[in-house]
């Protein structure tokens, strides 16, 4: 009995098969774990793709921002408020300060297109802070108004804020009233030309004697290459002065026909300014009062009881700032020489 449990205990181990998985008794192939995460790398591409579409989109948008701001919208002006009301029922302000030249006269041209456009627009004010200036550029918004009023039929009033004389004067006048506030400067009813001569400096200082080849003796006058003579004088007096000095007591007739006869206006056209006060007695203004006033007068005028008052601005661009620092820039070219030395003849209170 011990020899059979030592055999038992020392004979080798058989190996045992191993139990059939399949009911064929055999192992199946094992199978490989699904791929995690595909879906969300499929998702963030997705997002990936469509976040440097919109950022292209968006530096497209960028370029094209800068671009208008940088140039600015050529004839393009925004509104405005300056007094809340209806949109319904507008009146506009047309702004016209400075000095009067051909820029300032497309840019009242430009405003009252504006308002032309706006069948809303029920009259107009005319706001005027200016000494005046060019004959041509003074001439130009003053007809530009008339013919506003005619084609549109609405009333257009002027005010006057500052100095609103000689130039300033003239484009009011085209207004149906006027209305200035107490401190305003009128009037300089009169035409003004300068020129300089520099004949002791080229020829004395500078020893540049100039050279004049002309087609008769008249061609050259005046010159700022020598003093002129009583007759030169009188020659720009007779060709230019006079006509241009007719020319602004015809308007001033023809604006304040209700108010002043031509001899009233020759009367006045002598150069001088008036205060508010006095502008109003001599019946160059027909009211003194401030915005609000003329306001009231407008909506009076066209029957409206209430109103929006807009005005107009041009966009800024950075074109306008470059533009303004090379106008202070002193440029000493032909354009520059020939405006410095040629008469200029203005509706101007030179004392400006």
């Amino acid at each position: 009995m011990d020899f059979e449990q030592n055999d038992n205990l020392s004979g080798p181990t058989q190996p045992q098969p191993a139990e059939p998985i399949s009911g064929l008794g055999q192992t199946g192939p094992t199978m490989e774990p699904a791929r995690k995460g595909a879906g969300w790398r499929i998702f963030w591409g997705i997002v990936l793709a469509l976040s440097v579409m919109a950022n292209i989109a968006l530096f497209l948008m960028l370029i094209g921002v800068v671009a208008v701001f940088a140039t600015g919208q050529r004839g393009i002006l925004t509104e405005e408020v300056v007094r809340e009301g209806p949109a319904r029922a507008k009146i506009a302000m047309i702004t016209l300060k400075g000095i009067i030249h051909g820029e300032q006269a497309e840019n009242v041209y430009r405003q009252l297109k504006a308002a032309r456009e706006d069948k809303r627009v029920k009259g107009l004010i005319v706001l005027v802070n200016s000494p005046g200036g060019t004959i041509s550029g003074s001439d130009r918004i003053y007809k530009e108004i008339l013919k506003y009023r005619e084609e549109e039929d609405k009333p257009v009033i002027a005010f006057m804020q500052g100095v609103a004389a000689s130039g300033g004067y003239y484009a009011s006048v085209a207004c149906e009233k006027i209305i200035a506030e107490p401190t305003t400067i009128t009037g300089s009813i009169g035409v003004i030309s300068w020129w300089l001569v520099v004949q002791e400096l080229l020829e004395d200082k500078l020893g540049v004697l100039p050279v004049v080849v002309k087609s008769g003796q008249k061609k050259d006058w005046p010159s700022s290459f020598r003093t002129p003579t009583p007759e030169e004088i009188q020659y720009l007096r007779d060709k230019v002065i006079t006509p241009a000095l007719e020319r602004f007591v015809q308007v001033v007739a023809d604006g304040r026909k209700e108010s002043l006869m031509m001899a009233d206006v020759r009367q006045l056209a002598d150069g001088g300014i008036f205060g508010a006060q006095e502008a109003l007695k001599e019946k160059l203004i027909d009211e003194i009062g401030y915005l609000d006033e003329a306001i009231e007068l407008v909506k009076s005028l066209a029957g409206i009881d209430k109103a929006r008052v807009v005005a107009y601005r041009k966009p800024f661009s950075l074109t306008d700032l470059v533009s303004y620092r090379n106008r202070n820039v002193l440029r000493i070219d032909r354009a520059t020489l020939y405006e410095l030395s040629t008469p200029q003849i203005l509706y101007l209170w030179s004392a400006y």
